[in-house]
């Protein structure tokens, strides 16, 4: 089980949640690992809206493509699932620039409500608008205090297009929305956005050849073991286990001696095999 995921799940954690602790010391937790699980453990499923599925459609496609952007698409991994393909996907900083970003900032309980640049009804904002602040004036209790209230990101210019109202150039400063009237500021800062190059090579063509390379890569087994670390074992594939005794310290010893999928200073996941069950296996100590 991925980390990210082991850490959200509430019932792994009832029992010690309910002791007063918000978290375990330690953890083995062994999942059942299909063919799909283990490709979806090293690779990403992009939204076909998104823009790494864009940029990586694009470089199969052409052979290469471009962004320019604030920020990496692939820092986390850089293996990519279009349709039933996987690719390993390369990105390369070209040059940077500085860049405008834009915030608008809405004041739900402002002191003055008198326009000074400009009065709109929230239904009369461009889509590229309301697309943007349909989450916060949508929200049945919104957020109060001294001054404004919260900012939302716009990003540059060249990402909000031409048709907004606030960005570049704020045409209104009041919303009306169901009879109320909010403020609106629009506040900027200046980043580092740069051009990035990416290609992209097809590594497998389906999920069973690219979890079998995955298994060639890490599967090892799980054997040998004491009457208590099975009961370790055992445990950890029937919800997990939590306590840091000596049956967890020697089986996690034994996992963390083999290469993991991924591994830190204190956890990781590994592939492995026990009594003919194939598993990933998260460990935290």
């Amino acid at each position: 089980m991925r980390r990210r995921q082991f850490l959200a799940s509430g019932t792994a954690l009832l029992s010690v949640a309910v002791a007063g602790c918000g978290h375990p010391a330690v953890v083995l937790d062994m999942d059942d690992a299909t063919a799909a699980d283990i490709a979806d453990e090293v690779s990403m499923s992009p939204n076909p809206e998104s823009a790494e599925y864009t940029v990586v459609s694009a470089a199969i496609e052409n052979g290469s493509a471009t962004r320019r952007g604030r920020h990496e698409l692939f820092d986390r991994t850089d293996t990519v699932r279009i349709d039933d393909a996987f690719y390993e996907v390369s990105e390369t900083p070209l040059e940077s620039n500085e860049a405008t970003v834009y915030e608008v900032r809405l004041d739900f309980d402002p002191g003055d409500s008198t326009a000074d640049i400009g009065t709109v009804d929230y239904e009369e904002l461009p889509e590229v608008d309301r697309q943007r602040l349909d989450p916060i004036i949508s929200d049945d209790n919104p957020p109060s205090g001294d001054g404004y209230d919260v900012g939302v990101g716009y990003g540059t210019a060249e990402e909000v297009g031409d048709s907004s109202v606030f960005v570049p150039e704020q045409q209104y400063d009041i919303i009306v929305h169901d009879g109320d009237r909010y403020r609106v500021m629009v506040s900027t800062r200046t980043t580092t956005e740069t051009e990035y190059r990416y290609e992209a090579a097809e590594v497998a063509s389906g999920v069973d050849s690219f979890a079998d390379q995955l298994r060639d890569r890490y599967l090892f087994r799980l054997t040998g073991l004491s009457e208590a670390e099975r009961e370790v074992v055992e445990e950890a594939i029937d919800g997990g286990y939590f306590q840091d005794d000596e049956a967890f310290r020697a089986v996690t010893d034994r996992i963390r001696e083999h290469d993991g999928i991924e591994v830190s200073d204190s956890y990781g996941t590994w592939l492995l095999a026990y009594e003919q069950v194939e598993y990933l296996t998260y460990v935290e100590w």
